[in-house]
């Protein structure tokens, strides 16, 4: 099994590792209240560029990550979106996270919904993940949105309170959404998702280094253990699908 490709392509985007000119317009977004509204404070460049390293460090330790997302013939770098290993713990881990987060200028275009069905796609077809979750603020309705546009089902009995952010504050409690190899399968003919919102999510550790907020596999963690064949520790419910069988799988344990 490869790791993740250098890029994914759409219709309008281009998925692709991250270049040194992205670190500029990175820190912009990072800076933006507005970008930062679920995550907590805007960060100074030098944070910001801490995060693109722990991103890329991420691609090194696990084979796939958060990518830089490119509109072609519009933008070179317009936020990330990817799939990422989430480092804390909770009753759904370990798992793997789909995360996005978008400049607002790029926002409300469907960006987001169509980079993150080709992110989707990939972690189901070649890490082949059993299940991919996402997780944000309860209050962020914009990012919920796109997730349900995505196919992914929410669950009350899911939510839960952000472990990494202190009792009383106004992000701590989650909602999480979850998507299958199946259902995303019988969904992937539908046109990515219009009008789609970035998700500005905690979950995974791309937010700004408040201590806590920046666990696992992101900001202020080491890199979190891998799932597959990217590292060892098992991920319960992850499971590897032989070639050409996705819709009625062999399953195996991940490794």
């Amino acid at each position: 099994m490869s790791a993740a490709p250098n890029s994914l392509t759409t219709e309008r985007l281009v998925l692709r590792r991250w270049r040194a000119s992205d670190r500029a317009p990175f820190a912009a977004l990072n800076a933006d209240p507005r970008v930062m509204r679920y995550l907590g404070p805007p960060l100074a460049r030098a944070a910001s560029d801490a995060l693109a390293d722990r991103i890329e460090a991420h691609f090194v330790e696990h084979g796939f990550g958060m990518w830089a997302v490119e509109v072609r013939g519009v933008a070179e770098f317009v936020g990330f979106v990817g799939l990422g290993v989430v480092r804390f713990e909770a009753h759904f881990t370990p798992c793997v996270e789909i995360a996005w987060r978008l400049a607002v200028a790029h926002q409300g275009r469907g960006y987001a919904s169509e980079a993150a069905r080709a992110a989707l796609r990939f972690g189901i077809e070649h890490p082949a993940l059993a299940q991919i979750v996402a997780l944000t603020t309860r209050e962020n309705h914009a990012s919920r949105a796109v997730m349900e546009r995505l196919g992914m089902q929410h669950n009350p009995r899911d939510d839960f309170e952000h472990p990494a952010l202190a009792p009383g504050d106004p992000l701590r409690p989650h909602v999480l959404y979850r998507i299958s190899t199946g259902t995303f399968l019988d969904e992937r003919d539908e046109s990515p998702g219009d009008g789609g919102r970035a998700k500005n999510t905690p979950g995974f550790g791309w937010g700004p280094a408040r201590g806590v907020r920046g666990g696992g596999g992101g900001p202020g963690g080491a890199p979190a253990a891998g799932v597959g064949v990217f590292a060892a520790p098992p991920v319960p419910g992850c499971f590897v699908a032989r070639a050409g069988r996705l819709r009625r799988r062999t399953r195996r344990r991940c490794v």
